[in-house]
C-alpha cells in the first residue's frame, strides 16, 4: 500500500458574465508598455518607424493610431534587455512589417536604431530601439 495520496480533481465551470454577454470582450485597445530611461525620446523613434502620433508628459509617452497605442514609462536605473541571452531577458519584443528590408533597414538606421550582430533568419531583420529593445522588420 502506497502512502502517496490521490490527485486531487479540481473542477471548473465557465462563469458567463451577464453585463458583458456571451463573446463579449471585457475590455479593448490593448496597450504595450515599454520601460525606459528617456520615454520622450523612445516615443518619438517609434513614432517615426510607425508614422504615429505623439502624446508626451511627464516621464510617460504614447504613440497612437486609430485606436491603437503603444506607451512608453520612465524607469529609473533602467537597464536594456541583453539579447539573444537571457541575463537581461527581452520579455517581448515588436515585429513590424515592411515591403524591403534593404530600405526599411537604413531608415530605423536613419532614426537611431542599432542592427544587432545576431541575425537567425532571412524574411527579417534584428536592431535595438535607441533604449536597446529588440524589435524586427519582418517581410510577409
Amino acid at each position: 500500500m502506497s502512502n502517496r495520496r490521490a490527485p486531487r480533481v479540481i473542477r471548473t465551470q465557465i462563469v458567463r458574465n451577464d453585463y458583458y454577454g456571451a463573446g463579449m470582450a471585457i475590455a479593448r485597445f490593448p496597450s504595450f508598455v515599454l520601460d525606459c530611461p528617456d520615454p520622450k525620446a523612445l516615443a518619438t523613434f517609434y513614432a517615426e518607424l510607425l508614422d504615429w502620433k505623439t502624446d508626451v508628459s511627464d516621464g510617460w509617452a504614447d504613440i497612437r493610431t486609430d485606436g491603437q497605442c503603444i506607451s512608453f514609462q520612465q524607469v529609473e536605473g533602467y537597464v536594456a534587455p541583453k539579447w539573444p541571452g537571457q541575463e537581461v531577458p527581452q520579455q517581448m519584443h515588436l515585429d513590424v512589417v515592411v515591403d524591403d528590408l534593404d530600405v526599411a533597414e537604413a531608415a530605423v538606421l536613419a532614426l537611431g536604431a542599432t542592427k544587432h550582430e545576431h541575425q537567425p533568419g532571412t524574411s527579417f531583420r534584428v536592431f535595438l530601439d535607441p533604449a536597446g529593445h529588440p524589435f524586427c522588420l519582418c517581410v510577409n
